[in-house]
């Protein structure tokens, strides 16, 4: 099973996929899972291997998509009655273990993020410093435009100098590109944009591009520029806190162990107590329905 998780990871990352490994690294009886188990989860949700059952698995998802989101691996603790609990190891995220069973996991989840590319359209040396440095950030530099699909994760610069810079920005305006900016005067950006909105590209698309690129440093040499346009692609994408998954879906708390819930996946509900509440497992189902009154707000 390890290697073939392993092996699923390298073709991912090969093929520039996010995704998170989950390992368990502890484990105290009765527990399904132990340690050395892993899981791969995808962008979607969808989980590959195994952590634990029913009690693990929704807590560990939902954590690797937060993984993905702000980039941090995290250690989960899962904590039965009895078990030992998150006070000897500060940084632990706990959550209350809901099986009958019992027992403990602590889980390490780590995200495996594909590296950010950037597409430099033209020439000169604001273009080669640029992707020099680029490439010394961690970007994966392309120097072209290809058929490629460009996610909110790319980064385009487009810098030919010469009028087809109004076909690479209709091009690449066409995408879904996060980043893109114009290395011109602002007399000469004025104009494209103009040209561009005259060949019917949607204002909302042209409101994308940061003509002249660049942060304002008072840059003046190439390299100044390269180094301000790279420092604004790189203010641009930290400050995307959803750039590397897909939106999550609509969410409840199961009342009882507190954790959150995929409603359009959410395999145990209850109407008890006059409004649908929904449970990660069905012993929290069970321990909600003896005593609906006891968990469910005084104004819903």
């Amino acid at each position: 099973m390890t290697e073939a998780l392993l092996a699923l990871a390298a073709d991912l990352q090969r093929r520039g996929e996010a995704f998170t490994l989950a390992t368990v690294v502890r484990a105290e009886a009765p527990t399904s899972a132990k340690p050395g188990a892993k899981a791969l989860i995808r962008e979607d949700g969808r989980v590959e291997g195994w952590v634990g059952g029913a009690c693990a698995e929704p807590v560990v998802v939902r954590e690797a998509l937060n993984a993905l989101r702000d980039g941090r691996p995290r250690l989960i603790g899962l904590y039965g009655e009895g078990g030992g609990g998150p006070a000897r190891a500060p940084g632990i995220l706990d959550y209350a273990m809901t099986c009958h069973s019992g027992g403990t996991l602590e889980i390490y989840v780590e995200p495996y993020l594909p590296s950010p590319l950037l597409v430099l359209v033209g020439h000169g040396p604001v273009v080669e410093t640029l992707a020099t440095l680029g490439r010394a950030a961690g970007y994966t530099v392309m120097t072209e435009l290809g058929d490629q699909p460009l996610g909110r994760r790319v980064s385009v610069v487009v810098a030919t100098h010469a009028d087809s810079d109004e076909d690479a920005l209709g091009r690449v305006l066409a995408t879904e590109a996060g980043y893109v900016s114009l290395v011109a005067s602002r007399r000469r950006a004025t104009t494209i944009l103009e040209r561009l909105r005259q060949r019917g590209v949607p204002a909302e698309r042209l409101g994308r591009v940061k003509a002249p690129a660049g942060l304002d440093l008072g840059a003046v040499t190439p390299a100044e520029i390269a180094i301000s346009i790279l420092a604004e692609i790189v203010q641009h994408h930290r400050g995307e806190k959803d750039v590397f998954v897909h939106d999550p879906p609509d969410q409840a708390i199961d009342p009882i162990c507190g954790m959150s819930v995929a409603i359009a996946d959410a395999r145990h509900r209850s109407d008890a107590g006059g409004r649908t509440t929904y449970f990660c497992c069905a012993h929290c189902k069970e321990t909600f329905e003896q005593n609906p009154e006891r968990y469910l707000p005084s104004n819903p």
